[in-house]
């Protein structure tokens, strides 16, 4: 964990087939809302679609790195090196070796909600009408934050497999600001959201360690 940091600058050589199967098998060990398992991994190797996206990732890459400024805890240095190491990315965004690109299909959970539209109206009317409302108020922030939950910690799975295997490999989320391109080119239903996109390869550069913040400027203890 303390060396798995986020790593853009690939090789181009070919990552093995079996080792991007484990790094998706990785990924299925971690949690999933209700048990559902929802989630789906596309892996692109194909040079097409990878060159393809490239246009649409470093339109991404343009806009943020135009538009953000460092955190407070990041100095000038650092910040700069994180910039140069995301142009880079967008500038070799062709030679990519894969793409993993973790989706979830919350189909399933909302099915088996209507099935049993009736014992969910009884049970929420058990509530009384105060906690009732507010829970019918929470429910797609609900759904959201159970889609999370389901694919997320199966990407650290994910990250954490591909550092042991000596693979670079970040997670990233940029893809929801164009988010129906990415489909339109992966051919991705409409309705399957995509939740991570995790670029692997070889590193072309070496690995951790990560720097973070104290442990204790994040703690708060016994409430906030």
């Amino acid at each position: 964990m303390t060396t798995t940091r986020a790593m853009r600058r690939l090789k181009p050589d070919p990552v093995p087939r079996e080792q991007l199967e484990q790094l998706v098998q990785a990924a299925t060990y971690g949690p999933s809302g209700g048990n559902n398992q929802s989630y789906s991994f596309v892996i692109v190797t194909d040079r097409e679609p990878i060159a393809r996206l490239a246009p649409v990732w470093r339109r991404i890459v343009d806009y943020y790195v135009a538009s953000q400024t460092p955190p407070p805890h990041v100095d000038a240095e650092s910040w700069g090196r994180t910039m140069a190491a995301l142009r880079y990315q967008g500038d070799h965004f062709e030679d990519t070796p894969a793409l993993i690109i973790a989706c979830y299909d919350s189909r399933g959970m909302v099915e088996r909600m209507l099935r049993t539209g009736r014992e969910q109206l009884s049970a929420l009317r058990s509530l009384g009408p105060r906690a009732g409302f507010s829970l019918a108020r929470n429910m797609f922030r609900a759904k959201i934050a159970s889609e999370g939950a389901s694919v997320y910690p199966g990407i650290q799975n994910l990250l954490l497999t591909a550092r042991a295997l000596g693979l670079a490999a970040t997670m990233t989320t940029w893809h929801t600001f164009f988010e129906q391109e990415f489909k339109a080119i992966l051919g991705i239903p409409a309705q399957v959201g995509i939740y991570a996109i995790v670029p692997v390869g070889k590193p072309a550069g070496r690995f951790g360690p990560v720097t973070r913040q104290p442990v204790a400027d994040a703690i708060h203890w016994q409430g906030w």
